[in-house]
């Protein structure tokens, strides 16, 4: 084990003790538990279970095949009773010129109705690209788009930890400093693949997403002392990245809410930009909820009641990487539900299955 030295000043930010790590940190045995045996990862991260072989109780997940800025903002609009104060949106802006982006008019219509005083939030990335310093981040920013309204790169200043509350990894989490400036988050996540996580929904967008580019990525990506930057990988990578978003869930309570856009589903990451793999499967419509295991189980679900043409390479994807993992551990530490009722918004808001969300769709085609 790692023998770590960490020096924290204590802030009281919006009536809560947040621990600021003003010293160099290492990776994070420092933040993992104290206990005395080595914590042991799920198992099982590459079997999808059916619905009616789960149990517990429904959540409310909504649906729109309408996939425009009209859309977005009815999606968000179901959900979105408990935004108040000082709002962060949470996207992902994307490598320069990334095409399976959200759309920045998109958002930027959400914004501007629903949201005018809100900030999109952001931190550094972990890997060597358009994003790893504040400097490049701001530059791909504009390049991408991101000019409508304030961009807050969270971790441009500092970093701070937040507790993870049942975590067998993580007793704490390094994310970016400015992330109690906030009391909601809205958390706009385009649903796709992703090389590591196998898939990509709100969970990797916080879990990954607010944790700082130096320590709470290094955290959830990388053993100590190993060469290879990307080395912890399938249930221990999807427990860490989960724990991560736990504490960001439970840092906002009821103050957080969830968007899924599952367009232009690469079965690569945003982070892989103009590098990513070529988008295969159909384009599906909007999803929102109060509940992040709701929703992502959900996004899974459609892409899993897809046509084995239509699905092949994204659940070859999830499969292969574990990463349904992050569904089961989400229960496991009590995030949500993995049953929902899924609300049609098209058709007067009847319950319908994932297999009716996804008749009849359409053969992508890259706009």
């Amino acid at each position: 084990m790692f023998a770590l030295m960490l020096t924290f000043v204590i802030k009281k930010m919006k009536g809560k003790i947040i621990m600021m790590l003003a010293g160099l940190v290492g990776m994070g045995q420092a933040a993992t538990t104290s206990q005395t045996t080595e914590p042991m990862p799920g198992k099982d991260g590459n079997k999808y279970v059916p619905y009616e072989e789960r149990t517990g109780n429904e959540s409310i997940v909504y649906f729109t095949r309408n996939l425009s800025a009209e859309g977005l903002i009815r999606a968000y609009e179901q959900v979105s009773a408990n935004i108040e104060g000082r709002v962060g949106v949470k996207l992902h802006t994307g490598e320069q010129n990334g095409p399976n982006i959200i759309p920045h008019k998109w958002v930027e219509a959400l914004i501007r109705k629903d949201l005018p005083d809100a900030s999109i939030v952001e931190t550094n990335t972990y890997y060597v690209g358009d994003r790893y310093t504040t400097e490049q981040h701001r530059q791909t920013l504009k390049v991408n788009g991101w000019t409508f309204c304030p961009v807050d790169i969270m971790d441009e200043e500092d970093t701070l930890t937040l507790p993870v509350v049942g975590g067998k990894w993580f007793k704490k989490m390094a994310v970016g400093s400015h992330l109690p400036n906030y009391n909601s988050l809205v958390v706009l996540t385009h649903f796709k693949g992703h090389t590591q996580g196998g898939f990509g929904g709100s969970n990797k967008n916080i879990g990954i997403g607010c944790a700082d580019g130096r320590i709470g990525k290094a955290w959830i990506h990388t053993t100590p002392g190993q060469d290879n930057q990307w080395d912890i990988a399938k249930e221990e990578f999807m427990e860490r990245m989960t724990e991560s978003t736990k504490a960001v869930v439970d840092h906002f309570g009821k103050h957080i809410t969830y968007v899924n856009v599952m367009r232009n589903m690469s079965v690569s990451c945003d982070c892989e930009g103009v590098n990513a793999e070529p988008v295969v499967t159909p384009n599906v419509g909007i999803l929102s909820s109060t509940d992040i295991l709701a929703l992502d189980q959900a996004c899974v679900d459609l892409v899993y009641a897809m046509t084995e043409a239509e699905h092949h390479d994204l659940v070859e994807r999830i499969e292969t990487r574990h990463g349904l993992r992050q569904l089961s551990y989400m229960k496991e530490l009590g995030m949500g539900n993995d049953r929902y009722i899924l609300i049609d918004l098209d058709n007067g808001g009847k319950r319908i299955t994932p297999a009716e969300a996804v008749k009849g769709l359409k053969p992508f085609v890259q706009e």
